[in-house]
């Protein structure tokens, strides 16, 4: 059996759970979520206790069991806690400003790049060089901060650009020139 797949999950008490065969609805305060899952795998609640089971042990079964108990564990923790991403721009002249929904960001383009937050994602500007994106789904949060961090990916030689804050960038050495006698 997966250790990840059977591990129960416990619902909190402010968090509502419908489960209506492969549809899993999760209600919190921050929002709510719904997600369909594979008809195969079998999702049972008693009590306050999510328990995720297979049919078989074949490939396909072992590799979805663990991800659904995942994926309704996320889904929990998105509507009580949240999920946030932090990026940090570096670079000279290089910043963030928001107004309003929108964020301009200056990344040394001929042109200012926006990006706009939408219904499911919001986007604060602490400072000039730090963005911080987050919501409830954990897969929207993750995809919309790699896509601001492919607007302009740090160089491996000055680390120009945007990055994770927890990111480290292996840097490269730049020309080794000199004369030659």
């Amino acid at each position: 059996m997966s250790r990840i797949g059977r591990a129960p999950i416990t619902v909190p008490a402010d968090v509502t759970v419908t489960i209506n065969g492969n549809v899993v609805e999760v209600k919190g305060a921050k929002g709510t979520l719904t997600q369909e899952f594979h008809p195969d795998i079998k999702i049972a609640m008693e009590g306050n206790v999510i328990n995720v089971t297979r049919p078989s042990d074949n490939k396909n079964h072992r590799a979805l069991h663990g991800l659904t108990r995942t994926l309704i564990n996320n889904m929990i923790i998105g509507v009580t806690k949240g999920y946030s991403k932090e990026l940090e721009i570096n670079g000279v002249g290089y910043r963030a400003a928001k107004a309003g929904k929108d964020v301009t960001l200056t990344l040394g383009y001929s042109h200012p790049v926006i990006v706009s937050d939408n219904a499911d994602i919001t986007i604060e500007v602490p400072s000039p060089n730090k963005l911080v994106i987050s919501g409830i789904d954990k897969q929207k949060v993750g995809q919309f901060a790699a896509e601001v961090r492919s607007k302009r990916p740090p160089e491996p030689y000055k680390g120009k650009g945007i990055k994770y804050v927890d990111e480290v960038i292996r840097r490269k050495e730049g020309k080794a020139g000199g004369k030659k006698k």
